[in-house]
């Protein structure tokens, strides 16, 4: 009898357009926590009296709010992919994360995913691949839950 192993099939592949509705509700949520955050730093400082962190948001420029966009983008995705498999967005599109043989992403699959986003241009690499290469650099796929879940319960009946 034949071990045999289950692989992530084209089938189980996420659409593109499931793809890119993730990429816009996390780049909205990224942008509200960044707000957030700005906003939370700024009424502690007036309740407190203390304006030196306040200051320090107000006087933000473009290219330092776009880095600190970056850093809470490293967390977020980080964060929920690595605990969850999953960012918010994927919840709503009913997507996951999984390496190729079906299993949860290690710790290392998700740094290099997360990282890999921060290449100029990725959100982009769609266009010309099946894959982005967040997904190809760190040997992940994204895939519909639902059939992704069904099809792995049926191979392990077998």
């Amino acid at each position: 009898m034949e071990n045999k192993k289950f692989t992530v099939t084209d089938d189980l592949l996420a659409s593109k357009s499931q793809r890119l509705l993730n990429f816009i509700i996390d780049v909205l949520i990224i942008y509200i926590i960044e707000i957030t955050i700005g906003t939370t730093i700024i009424i502690i400082g007036d309740l407190t009296h203390s304006y030196a962190a306040s200051n320090w948001v107000t006087s933000l420029s473009l290219i330092e709010s776009f880095f600190f966009g970056l850093v809470i983008l490293f967390f977020y995705y980080s964060i929920t992919e690595m605990y969850f498999s999953r960012t918010f967005a994927k919840y709503f599109t009913k997507t996951l994360v999984v390496k190729n043989d079906g299993s949860k992403p290690n710790m290392k699959s998700i740094i290099i995913r997360t990282v890999s986003r921060l290449i100029p241009l990725e959100p982009f690499s769609f266009l010309t691949a099946e894959r982005g290469w967040h997904d190809t650099l760190s040997v992940t796929y994204v895939v519909k839950k639902h059939e992704f879940v069904e099809k792995k319960k049926l191979f392990s009946g077998e």
